[in-house]
């Protein structure tokens, strides 16, 4: 329980952040005089950095102690937010991009985080437990989600600034906790090199396709000389890193052997496109609330609430139902209640209920409930000790991927008919009939798309795939 209470506040830490930001981007861009663009860069640089360091610091955790970088990550994540927030205090006057450049710090907190919490639970607990447990650290993060938005709008008033600057002092009571309660694992740290030729192909390979990723995200037909270049960048990165990792590497960064375990392969394969289905709908929500609906930041936060309580309620229920009976079923309802609501969400437009619409939440919100407590249990179960820091680093990091491509899939369709300027006038509620009417057709655009994605995720969840032990 020890372990529990430490990792509940790193997952409210990094929930809440992320869903309070979302409220107070109409007044950060005001005030910083910021581009659509440069708000796009503020929310990805974030995930683009978890996405790629989270494997990374997987291994080096699994090589030097968890514990130690644990810790490490609540006091850069307290860091990073405090010099974000001082950003809007300052104002240098340049757009926005000091605060870019301090999210890739805060950024680097959370993936020290993100790569361990999960690695940490699976030590702590015996398999019989693990789904619960998993659940019960789900519920934190949740809890994030749902407040959040609370939070940001109370905040709000005093400045977007203190949306960064609240993490600080939450950040530095998880530093001396973690540093007081945590113990390293008992299983025996081994000697071993680290890879760095392997890593340095790595953070090469997936940097450049998330780039090209990102400028996709953006819609802009001027950059696509970018998105070429990156994208070959990163295929040949990850070609060779393929190869370094299964032919030359003695104590590889990622052992791709763990693929050859069905449970790891199938729970990751799904965990990968439950990201790209789900992971833009919060932003396209925002969009619907704040741009269609001409919602208040407050109000939009509010909305978003019957999406995130479900989640508190099931997770915990889901993961000691999967400890008892197994996964397979719970992740593969909780992938078609997912669809379901996403097929609904692809015919909302202005005139459609509230009442529907956080229905429509609620049923994604249990069916996220029952797929993340099963599918976490699923695959840290189906790895040694010595590889959990890795194996949870590669389940965020593909759930993260997944994230990137559905904002790319999502943004260029939401933002085909609609300007930069008109999307930032929706944004500060000065926004045209013709550019709304545009913005509804890419959000439904989209939804539809994610549905038909999500339909295949739901038969890869009940695949057994031959060949794998």
């Amino acid at each position: 329980m020890v372990v529990l209470s430490v990792t509940t506040v790193g997952a409210l830490l990094a929930s809440m952040q992320g869903s309070a930001l979302l409220i107070v981007l109409p007044d950060m861009m005001g005030n910083l005089h910021m581009g659509f663009m440069t708000m796009l860069w503020v929310l990805l640089i974030y995930l683009m950095v978890t996405t790629i360091m989270v494997p990374v610091l997987g291994r080096v955790s699994d090589m030097f102690g968890r514990k130690k970088i644990y810790v490490l990550g609540f006091a850069v994540f307290a860091f990073g937010s405090l010099l974000c927030g001082l950003t809007g205090l300052a104002n240098l006057g340049i757009g926005g991009w000091d605060l870019v450049a301090f999210r890739i710090i805060q950024a680097l907190g959370g993936s020290m985080l993100m790569a361990n919490s999960m690695a940490m639970i699976t030590d702590a607990f015996r398999k019989e437990k693990l789904g619960f447990a998993l659940g019960v650290n789900g519920i934190a993060f949740s809890a994030g989600f749902v407040i959040g938005p609370v939070i940001g709008g109370i905040l709000a008033p005093y400045g977007w600034e203190w949306v960064f600057l609240i993490n600080v002092p939450l950040g530095i009571f998880g530093t001396f906790w973690a540093a007081y309660r945590l113990r390293e694992p008992k299983w025996e740290i081994k000697e071993q090199k680290f890879d760095w030729i392997g890593t340095i192909l790595f953070f090469i390979g997936l940097f450049g396709i998330l780039t090209a990723v990102t400028y996709i995200s953006f819609g802009d037909p001027n950059m696509m000389y970018i998105v070429y270049i990156m994208s070959v960048i990163g295929i040949l990165g990850i070609i060779a890193f393929i190869f370094v990792e299964l032919r030359e590497a003695e104590h590889p960064m990622m052992d791709l052997r763990l693929f050859r375990n069905k449970n790891y392969a199938v729970g990751n394969l799904t965990n990968l496109m439950n990201g790209l289905c789900i992971g833009a709908a919060t932003f396209l929500l925002i969009f619907y609330f704040q741009g269609a609906l001409g919602k208040d930041a407050f109000t939009a936060g509010l909305l978003l609430v019957p999406s995130g309580l479900p989640m508190m309620v099931v997770g915990p229920l889901s993961g000691r139902f999967s400890d008892k009976y197994g996964p397979k079923l719970l992740t593969a309802g909780g992938l078609a209640l997912t669809t379901l609501a996403l097929a609904g969400l692809a015919f909302v437009d202005q005139n459609t209920s509230l009442w529907i619409v956080c229905v429509l939440m609620v049923i994604m919100g249990v069916g996220g409930g029952m797929f993340m407590s099963p599918n976490a249990s699923s695959v840290m179960a189906s790895v040694p000790p010595a590889h959990r820091g890795i194996a949870s680093g590669a389940r965020i990091m593909l759930r993260n991927t997944g994230t990137m491509f559905s904002l790319a899939i999502a943004f260029p369709l939401v933002l085909a008919g609609v300007s930069q300027e008109d999307m930032v006038a929706i944004f500060l509620g000065t926004g045209q009939a013709h550019a709304i009417s545009a913005l509804i057709s890419g959000l439904q655009e989209a939804f539809m798309i994610f549905a038909i994605i999500s339909v295949v995720s739901v038969v890869a969840a009940l695949l057994k795939p031959r060949g794998f032990t």
